[in-house]
């Protein structure tokens, strides 16, 4: 299978979708992009990575791994988005110490978080770009916001996916912000599992 270098275009939040954040990837010697939903943290961290003048004031969790690997003589050589399955990526971080190159399996957001901090190259599969890839004509459709129709849609799409399979990861606020949406938008499937959740969590 061929691999496809992709670089890092852009995050982009939808006020529409409580915690939802596009990572935009686009490819290197072409112009397709890859849109790929990650939480609020690991849209933060990304952030973060790739603005160099901003130092947190304690490392946050992804420099904390970079520091670790560093200290232990282990480098991130490049990251693999190997597999989607029901909207969902699988990445692989290549690693390598003391000549010998080991693969990691890593969420996509965790292992481009990594990648950022190693200035290692991104890569994923050209069926995979094929699958849920976009060309740059389809991105400038619309209004031109960075939170355009198709970030918005992709966004649903998606989020719908993840969230219906374990709310437990979302905030507290958030849950209570997404059961109100879902109401809003009498999507009472939804609402009924988030409701779920929040009892859950107020026995616990």
């Amino acid at each position: 299978m061929v691999l496809v270098e992709m670089i890092i275009k852009g995050i982009s939040y939808s006020q529409g979708q409580t915690g939802a954040y596009a990572l935009i990837l686009s490819e290197v010697n072409g112009d397709r992009n890859l849109p790929i939903i990650i939480g609020a943290f690991e849209a933060q961290s990304i952030a973060i990575g790739l603005e160099k003048e901003i130092n947190p004031p304690r490392p946050i969790t992804h420099d904390l791994m970079y520091n670790c690997f560093v200290r232990y003589g282990i480098i991130v050589k490049q990251i693999i988005i190997h597999k989607l399955v029901d909207g969902v990526f699988y990445s692989s971080l290549i690693c390598v110490r003391d000549k010998i190159e080991e693969i990691i399996d890593a969420r996509t957001s965790d292992a481009v978080a990594l990648s950022i901090r190693f200035n290692s190259p991104i890569f994923t599969y050209e069926n995979i770009l094929k699958k849920a890839g976009f060309t740059n004509e389809k991105s400038n459709q619309g209004d031109g916001n960075k939170d355009s129709q198709w970030i918005k849609n992709f966004i649903k799409e998606q989020t719908s996916s993840e969230l219906g399979k374990d709310f437990s990861k979302i905030a507290l606020k958030d849950l209570k912000a997404l059961l109100k949406k879902f109401v809003k938008e009498e999507d009472y499937e939804s609402a009924a599992k988030v409701r779920d959740e929040l009892s859950n969590r107020e026995k616990g």
